[in-house]
């Protein structure tokens, strides 16, 4: 892990636009991104798709990042976009499929009770349980990358948790 000067070093130079600079940069939150998506799209293509989407446009926006020490929730936030971009696509194909009268669309499932359980919560519930139970971002952090407040996280939380529980009863 890199010391917080060189962090923000390497923040600026990749404002700047040093490509070298923003690759180390990834490397501090590539794992992250990919777990987070992989949960909220359960789809392994779909979630690269989605790291390399918002790598791309942060890479162009970069310059655009104002605190330096933002830069973690800031690519966080960029990839929720991307994630629910992917999400309103599944919903759109679905729609598509059932007016074609096809076979309904399935996911690929890895455990089943918990993924049936899983499927009952929508996006922004999967999103704010991924980024809280499997990344242990705070309330805080994930209230602004999902744009609420954080005491709305806290009690939706409370509220996912008590649902899966009773699900997987």
């Amino acid at each position: 892990m890199t010391d917080n000067n060189s962090f923000s070093a390497d923040v600026r130079l990749a404002r700047k636009g040093d490509t070298a600079a923003f690759a180390r940069l990834y490397s501090l939150v590539y794992k992250d991104m990919y777990h987070i998506a992989l949960y909220s799209l359960r789809s392994s293509h779909d979630a690269a798709d989605a790291v390399s989407d918002t790598v791309l446009d942060a890479f162009r926006s970069i310059g655009n990042l104002r605190d330096e020490n933002a830069f973690r929730g800031w690519i966080m936030k960029i990839l929720s976009a991307k994630i629910k971009q992917k999400q309103k696509e599944y919903f759109s194909n679905i729609e598509e499929l059932s007016e074609d009268n096809s076979p309904a669309v399935s996911f690929d499932c890895e455990s089943a009770e918990l993924h049936e359980a899983m499927d009952k919560l929508d996006s922004t519930s999967r999103l704010i349980l991924s980024l809280a139970v499997i990344q242990g971002y705070t309330s805080e952090e994930i209230a602004s990358i999902c744009s609420v407040k954080a005491s709305t996280v806290r009690s939706r939380l409370v509220r996912i948790k008590e649902k899966l529980r009773l699900e997987l009863q």
